[in-house]
């Protein structure tokens, strides 16, 4: 590009030294014939009348007399009727410029000057049109490399840009050139950098997210299987069958409330539910794994509660609380579900050593853990809570208590409003 770019300039500003350089190297020779020609004229007038006035003032017309009125390198004649002709300077030979002159007293001047002087000024004139127009190629080389220098450098950077965003790299490069159309392609390459950016972080989160939330109920599954195969017991295969079957139907929930955040974190699915089922159905599920670990899960509070939310994200919010407690907590973990406000709080707390007090509200950040763990769980957690209008915060660090904040059922039957029972702990 670079060579193209050279090489178009050049060819234009010699076309247009030959245009103009032909057209002033012929005006010029024009001129200067014209000049010398005019300039040979004016002189035999002016040397004829000189003559005319001395010989009417009955002066002598001699070589001597008349040499200082005649220029250097010319040839005059003057032939004066009855006298001998008068020359002064050397006669030139060759071609010459000659100017004929006649006077008053019937006398004739003839001045010649050599074509050759005017040959020398045509030259002198043509080496000074040459020399401007070789320093005017030289002037349109340098500016011709500098403007494709300015052109084809941003044009290879861009292509570089380019391939960087096929190679998988997207980062935005946020150069510009203070050329228009060169920075209106940087523009829109940078934006699609920073959308492919935004998509390969959603498509790595959603991985993450996926690896994590489908971890848990992968693994009830598992221990739910593992009590069919180990059990003769037909009521037995039964009631684990049936609780298979709810985590299948709570891993597509998982799948599909995974695949709504990665589209649209805000799109929500909220409805009227009861809070106790949930509750429950995520004590049963993890009573095995917690009775496996010499630990006990109990819950306690207010019953009959409805909130409004998405009871699978509940779930699974639940459920990264209930886990988090298992692999870092220790004792008895605490479920309490009580009122505030307009709002249903289910806190979830346990008696290991808590929260570490250099991580407070980081603890929800993706990445930020305190046990060595991926700090994924908690993280989307708050967003399954955000998603539907609540929120998940940690209300105390030692002893850790967890609290999901849910909207209440607006219109709440008599039964609710009865007077809360006392708290019964559920083993």
């Amino acid at each position: 590009m670079r060579r193209r770019l050279i090489s178009s300039t050049l060819a234009v500003v010699l076309v247009v030294i030959a245009v103009f350089g032909v057209s002033l190297v012929i005006v010029e020779t024009r001129t200067i014939s014209n000049s010398a020609q005019e300039s040979v004229d004016s002189e035999a007038l002016r040397l004829v009348s000189i003559v005319d006035s001395r010989l009417l003032g009955g002066d002598r017309v001699t070589a001597k007399v008349l040499s200082e009125q005649i220029a250097e390198r010319r040839y005059a004649r003057i032939e004066i009727p009855g006298r001998a002709p008068v020359e002064i300077g050397e006669r030139p030979t060759g071609s010459v410029i000659r100017a004929t002159a006649d006077g008053e007293e019937g006398e004739t001047v003839t001045v010649e000057e050599a074509r050759s002087s005017v040959t020398r000024e045509v030259g002198r004139t043509l080496l000074i049109i040459g020399a401007v127009a070789l320093l005017a190629v030289v002037a349109a080389v340098l500016l011709a490399v500098r403007q494709a220098n300015r052109l084809a450098s941003p044009l290879t950077d861009l292509a570089e840009t380019a391939e960087r965003l096929g190679s998988g790299d997207p980062r935005p490069r946020h150069r510009r050139y203070a050329v228009p159309e060169l920075d209106r392609v940087a523009d829109v390459l940078d934006a699609s950098a920073e959308r492919i950016a935004r998509m390969l972080t959603a498509e790595r989160r959603l991985a993450a997210d996926a690896s994590h939330q489908l971890r848990t109920p992968l693994t009830a599954l598992s221990m739910r299987l593992e009590e069919i195969t180990a059990t003769d017991d037909l009521d037995t295969v039964k009631e684990e069958a049936t609780i298979a079957l709810a985590q299948v139907e709570r891993l597509t929930d998982v799948v599909e409330r995974l695949l709504t955040n990665a589209r649209d974190p805000r799109t929500g699915s909220a409805v009227a539910f009861d809070l106790d089922e949930v509750v429950k159905q995520q004590i049963a599920e993890w009573r095995p794994a917690y009775r496996s670990a010499g630990r006990a899960i109990v819950c306690s509070g207010r019953h009959g509660m409805r909130a409004v939310a998405t009871p699978g994200a509940v779930a699974q919010v639940l459920a990264a609380l209930i886990e988090n407690s298992l692999m870092h907590g220790g004792g008895t973990v605490a479920l309490r579900t009580r009122v505030t406000g307009n709002q249903a709080v289910i806190e979830v707390t346990d008696e290991g050593p808590g929260v570490p007090a250099d991580l407070g509200a980081r603890i929800f950040e993706r990445t930020i853990s305190g046990r060595n763990s991926t700090g994924i769980g908690l993280a989307v957690a708050r967003d399954l809570a955000e998603a539907d209008g609540g929120r998940l915060e940690l209300l105390q660090q030692q002893p850790p208590v967890f609290a999901l904040f849910l909207s209440r059922e607006a219109a709440v039957s008599q039964a609710h409003r009865e007077p809360p029972e006392p708290d019964r702990p559920v083993r």
